[in-house]
Parts: structure tokens; C-alpha cells; sequence
């Protein structure tokens, strides 16, 4: 009996001294909320970017110093003031929110620069199909009429052409 309390003692002990409620301090170097936004975006896009080839055919380029560069940032800083903002449910969840809308509204506005260059694209395509079917109108058209040449002598000069082949 005894050694049942000793377990249950202990057993509650243990219990009581894992709390959730870790409390973890500002970092002196917090990166602020609004910047700390539009970091998580690129850094969202940089890292889905990475089984995607590049200008020169690579994969598997690491975006994601690019990105620490740009903000002037290193990834130590980054990595203490996104477990400061993890650790604060109430603010994070808001701050994903709006890197998650920054996100859609980006892939809206890059779907409607797709839809413009594709039908840019259908156009130029149209254009060019156009005009090679005038040019085979063209090939088509027997030029020795319009140039009024006699007969004999274009038999002449086809002939010449078929000998020096």
C-alpha cells in the first residue's frame, strides 16, 4: 500500500511540474511582426521553390539564404524570433493568416500575368500561322506572268539550273 502511494505521489509530482504555460522572453533582436510577415512569405516561396529548375536547369537550389540576405537577417535571429512568435498562439495564428492572403493574393496576381502573356503568346502564334499561309499563297502565284518575261526564256534559265545541279 505504501508503495502505491509512493507511485501516485510521484506519478502527480511529475504531472504538476510539465506545465504548458512556458512563458518564453522577448528576444532583443525580435524581428517586428510586419517584417517578420512578409520574411515568412519569401521564406515560404523559397522553400517551395526548391524541386523547381531553375534558369540553368538545376534543382535542388537553396533559396533560403537569398532570402536571409535580403532582409539583412541571419537564420539564427530568424530561428529566436519564430519560437518566440510559436510560442505565442494569440499573435502567431494572425501573422500565418496574413502570410497565407499575402500568398493568394500573389498567386492571383501571377495568374492573371500568366493569362496575359499566354494570350500575348496565342496572338503572336496566330500572326506568324498568317502569315505563312500567305507566303505559301505567294509560292503559289506564277511570278513569270506578272513579270512578263518571254516563255523561251525562262525555259531557258530552268533549264540551265536542272544541268548545273
Amino acid at each position: 500500500m505504501i508503495k502505491n502511494i509512493l507511485i501516485v505521489l510521484i506519478s502527480l509530482s511529475i504531472l504538476a511540474s510539465c506545465t504548458g504555460n512556458t512563458i518564453y522572453e522577448k528576444p532583443e533582436d525580435l524581428i517586428p511582426k510586419d517584417s517578420m510577415i512578409l520574411l515568412l512569405k519569401d521564406l515560404y516561396l523559397a522553400s517551395s521553390a526548391k524541386g523547381i529548375k531553375n534558369k540553368d536547369l538545376r534543382r535542388q537550389v537553396s533559396y533560403i539564404p537569398l532570402v536571409y540576405q535580403a532582409y539583412k537577417i541571419d537564420s539564427l535571429r530568424f530561428n529566436r524570433s519564430n519560437f518566440y512568435y510559436t510560442s505565442k498562439v494569440d499573435v502567431y495564428e494572425p501573422m500565418f493568416d496574413k502570410v497565407l492572403g499575402l500568398l493568394k493574393e500573389e498567386l492571383t496576381l501571377f495568374e492573371q500575368i500568366k493569362k496575359v502573356k499566354d494570350s500575348v503568346r496565342q496572338d503572336s502564334l496566330k500572326k506568324e500561322k498568317a502569315a505563312r499561309r500567305k507566303n505559301k499563297n505567294i509560292d503559289k502565284i506564277d511570278l513569270s506572268k506578272k513579270r512578263k518575261l518571254p516563255i523561251e526564256f525562262l525555259k531557258k534559265k530552268r533549264g540551265l539550273k536542272k544541268k548545273s545541279i
